[in-house]
This record gives C-alpha cells, structure tokens and sequence, in this order.
C-alpha cells in the first residue's frame, strides 16, 4: 500500500483529502514545514500533496530541498490564479499541481495518474518458509496452510507492502477495515495482530510493536 504525505496547515482540508484517500493509500498529515520535513527524514513516502503557502514557511523551499535527493511524485495545492506559484513549481520539479478549490474526486484522479505503473506491489511474497500469494489467496508456513481471514489477509498486505516502517495504529485500522472505521474500537486491532502473529507462529519474530505508535513487519 502506497503511503502519501499531506501538507496543508487547513485542518479540515487536511482531513478532507486524508478521507477521500485512506481506503487506497497510507496517509501521513502535516500541518507545517517543520511537521513535513521530520515525517519525510523518519520514513519514505510515495507521493507528497503540498501546500504552497505554509505557516512557517514557502512549500516550494520543501520542494527545492527534496529535488536535490530525490524523484518522489509531488503534486502542489496553489491558491486560485496564482501563475507564478504553478509556474515556479513546475520549474523546481513538481509533478503536478491543483488550484483551489478542487474536487477530491479530481485530486484521487491526479494521484493515481502520478503513481500508475510505479513500483506496483507484488501479489506473491516469499520471506524466509513463508509464501503468501494474494492473487489465490493462498497462505503457506513450509508445507502447512495457513487460514487467514480477510482482515488477517488485509493486515498482513498493508504490513508486507510497508516492510520496515512504522505504521500507526490508525494507518492500519484505515486500511483493514476499509475506511469504515465509525464503530472500530482500536482493541480490534491488537485483536487482529495477536491473532495473526499466533498463525504466522511465535518462533517468527515478523510482526514488532512499535510502543507508542504502532506495528511494523521486520523480517526480509
């Protein structure tokens, strides 16, 4: 599952854009320059949303400094008319840009045109005596046969396609259940990875918790 990192100091903008996303991408939120800068240096993302106009600083100073490293997707939010802020943005390396106010429907459009094609997630993982092939969903430890449920199946999924980052309690609730999280009591998820990390077997140290923020898969 691909992660995307909002930046939009407008709260219910920021919620708004993280709702119309969460049933298909990971969604990390900042609220502000120094928010966005310490979320990107902590774990990699797939595609930035950015605000040009930020309470403490430019959107565009974020820009020039992630081009100097790196090709992640970034699609701005301008302000209705502004030419200069898509013309300069275009210019430091941005890959898209949308004008307020815009429809989410538009901007799950632009998302999806800008991640197509890159780096798709397998349907079939092997680690170690594991092979976990989503396509059939088939599960094998050796030559046992795993019984997930779809929510185990789900869990498992969003864990593999993340291997290594930390992924909070509420990433994951977003994603096992769908975006149809109004009645999920977050001790459904510590239900869910017991009870998988008990199928996957206590000798595999694969799932680990991350005190304070979440869970992460750490086996290669």
């Amino acid at each position: 599952m691909k992660t995307i990192l909002i930046v939009e100091d407008d709260k219910k903008l920021n919620d708004g854009i993280r709702l119309a996303l969460r049933k298909e991408f990971l969604c990390l939120q900042a609220f502000s320059l120094r928010s966005a800068s310490d979320i990107y240096e902590e774990q990699p993302v797939d595609l930035i949303i950015l605000d040009v106009n930020l309470p403490d600083g430019n959107g565009m100073d974020f820009l020039t400094g992630i081009r100097k490293t790196d090709n992640v997707p970034v699609i701005l939010l301008t302000a209705n008319k502004m030419e200069m802020d898509i013309v300069s943005g275009l210019e430091l390396g941005a890959n898209d840009y949308i004008t307020k106010p815009f429809s989410l429907m538009v901007l799950r459009a632009r998302v999806s045109v800008q991640l197509r094609d890159r780096n798709p997630s397998p349907d079939v993982y092997r680690i170690d005596d594991f092979c976990f092939d989503f396509s059939k969903m088939e599960f094998m430890r050796g030559k046992d046969i795993l019984e997930l449920s779809k929510t185990e199946q789900r869990l498992l999924r969003c864990l593999l396609e993340n291997k290594g980052r930390n992924l909070s309690r509420s990433q994951l609730i977003d994603y096992v259940w769908q975006g149809d999280t109004e009645y999920v009591e977050e001790h459904a998820l510590t239900v869910v990875v017991n009870r998988l990390r008990n199928k996957l077997g206590s000798q595999h140290e694969c799932i680990k918790t991350v005190y304070g923020v979440g869970y992460k898969w750490v086996r290669n």
